[in-house]
């Protein structure tokens, strides 16, 4: 078995000049922008692109209006929750004022009672 030859300098600067060409010969291979095969790629992406923005707008929209009915249904439930609370003031202050004229009406019949004496 032979032992490891180190490159030498003109070694390297062939392999390196070798790499820059072979760079350059896959550059000039590539089809230029107005090769048709480009062009259809490029409507595909396009198309794609068109697509995944129609999708994005119709989430947005659907999630606008997903927002919309929750709104509706907090404001809805505000207004019942008010509501309740308005019927139970109404509740409590008839309760009260029944109370107060069962109240009165002890009182005036005690009032009574005892004058007749």
């Amino acid at each position: 078995m032979s032992g490891f030859k180190e490159p030498s300098f003109a070694d390297r600067q062939k392999a390196a000049q070798q790499a820059k060409q072979d760079l350059l010969n896959k550059f000039r291979t590539q089809p230029g922008p107005d090769d048709p095969e480009v062009a259809k790629r490029r409507a595909e992406r396009e198309a794609i692109a068109a697509k995944r923005e129609q999708a994005r707008l119709e989430r947005e929209a659907a999630k606008a209006e997903q927002k919309r009915l929750e709104e509706e249904a907090a404001a809805a439930e505000a207004a019942r929750i008010a509501r309740e609370k308005e019927e139970e003031a109404e509740r409590l202050a008839a309760l009260e004022a029944e109370q107060k004229a069962k109240r009165d009406a002890r009182y005036a019949a005690r009032k009574s009672k005892g004058k007749k004496k």
